[in-house]
């Protein structure tokens, strides 16, 4: 067992794998004020609600247009050569447009960042979410969906049509036939747009309850939150799941 009586999965994956928890700066969770433009933001997030508020701080700045973008510098870099201690892991789309370290204006070693094709989940990319919660004490886990996902749309089409897509692409229709179901039982104009935020849903309600992050949720070291990003406006929104 780590501190904080996490389960101590790092020593069991082993290896490089394997990433002590380490203090990278106070750890105090008082936040320090707004920085300027290009200093660190303050104190790693200790908990779900700070960790989720300084998220949701960097998309409004990423909104507005007056960003930090904090600690990316040689500076961090030498820091972080040895450990690193994210305190927030973004489950997102492959989307070039959703890259969650801008979209959020955070810095070198703040976020755990998974990327797949309209959010297909499957053994190796939960195991990849878990790690950070269970190894690292990382507080926060987001499943990001977007507006206009193109790989929501074409499984849609490919599950609507019973026309398979080539090659590996027919995994991820797979993976997002839940959705599909769940939109399709709901009605409403635009099905694709409904599809893509019941991806978010189901997957982030999936991670909540699954047998290794269920408890750290449940003591309220871990939140799990579904959110949906807006490529007209750039604002993240959240679906569920935010820490009070």
């Amino acid at each position: 067992m780590n501190r904080a009586g996490r389960p101590d999965r790092g020593a069991q994956l082993g290896g490089d794998l394997a990433v002590a928890p380490v203090a990278l700066a106070d750890c105090s969770s008082t936040e320090a004020a707004p920085a300027a433009a290009g200093d660190s933001p303050g104190p790693r997030p200790t908990t779900p609600t700070a960790a989720f508020a300084r998220l949701m701080e960097g998309n409004a700045r990423w909104v507005s247009g007056d960003l930090h973008h904090p600690d990316r510098d040689p500076d961090r870099r030498q820091l972080l050569a040895q450990e690193q201690e994210p305190f927030g892991a973004i489950l997102s789309c492959i989307d070039s447009r959703v890259p969650p370290e801008l979209l959020f204006d955070t810095g070198l070693g703040d976020l755990y960042v998974m990327r797949t094709g309209g959010e297909a989940i499957g053994p190796v990319v939960t195991g990849s979410v878990e790690y950070g919660p269970m190894t690292s004490g990382t507080t926060l886990i987001v499943v990001l969906g977007h507006q206009r996902c193109g790989a929501i749309k074409a499984a849609y089409a490919s599950i609507r049509d019973s026309k398979p897509l080539p090659g590996n692409l027919q995994a991820i229709v797979e993976a997002l036939r839940p959705a599909y179901e769940h939109a399709a039982g709901e009605g409403g104009s635009d099905p694709v747009e409904a599809m893509a935020r019941a991806q978010v849903t189901l997957t982030a309600a999936d991670l909540r309850s699954n047998n290794d992050l269920a408890p750290l949720v449940g003591r309220g070291d871990l939140a799990v939150v579904g959110a949906y990003y807006s490529l007209d406006t750039g604002k993240v929104e959240v679906l569920g799941g935010a820490p009070s």
